[in-house]
């Protein structure tokens, strides 16, 4: 899909929830003019440009693309932090992206347990990670992988952004590891 075929849509999502480009610039930090210049084609837009786009419009990238493609879920907007989803079938393991913008607060840990498994990779960043009664801090490339049914809560250890991949099994379905390093103990 190119600048020409996303700007007339833009365009018409704005019109049809009755918005000015001044109205939407302040809703999305996007200036007018990069708006126009987004809805008349003469401008690519940039996934930083899409997903304040996508939540004022409360629709995922693929719908504010108006791609068909099947997908079990859009962009989804938590506590400030972005989900973006990284695959599109149905049932089974669902992974996202997840960015968490730099704060001026620090939010107090409030564990919550679930149906479900999870894993979480840090690429950059501190996320302060509590499971249970540990409270440790994750740095870009460490890894956790969890029962969510023990209480767990994950934010922000200091105020800088933080970039995650999560993967969820919802039914309490664990990644598969196939390959192991030589002198790893099988796993129990």
């Amino acid at each position: 899909m190119d600048a020409q075929d996303v700007g007339p849509r833009l365009r018409a999502l704005r019109r049809e929830r009755q918005l000015t480009l001044a109205r939407l610039a302040a809703d999305t930090g996007i200036a007018e003019s990069t708006l126009s210049r987004l809805e008349n084609g003469r401008l690519q837009p940039t996934l930083a440009q899409l997903l304040p786009l996508a939540r004022v419009y409360d629709m995922g990238l693929d719908d504010l693309l108006g791609l068909t493609r099947p997908r079990t879920a859009g962009v989804i907007h938590r506590h400030g932090a972005v989900f973006l989803p990284l695959n599109h079938q149905r049932g089974g393991i669902r992974a996202y992206k997840m960015f968490s913008p730099a704060r001026e607060t620090l939010t107090a840990p409030d564990p919550r347990t679930h149906d479900g498994f999870q894993w979480v990779h840090v690429l950059t960043g501190r996320l302060r990670f509590v499971l249970g009664n540990e409270d440790f801090v994750l740095k870009g490339g460490e890894s956790a992988e969890y029962d969510t049914s023990v209480p767990h809560w994950m934010g922000h250890a200091d105020y800088a952004p933080v970039e995650a991949l999560l993967m969820f099994g919802p039914q309490g379905e664990r990644t598969r590891l196939r390959a192991r390093t030589r002198g790893l103990a099988p796993p129990p």
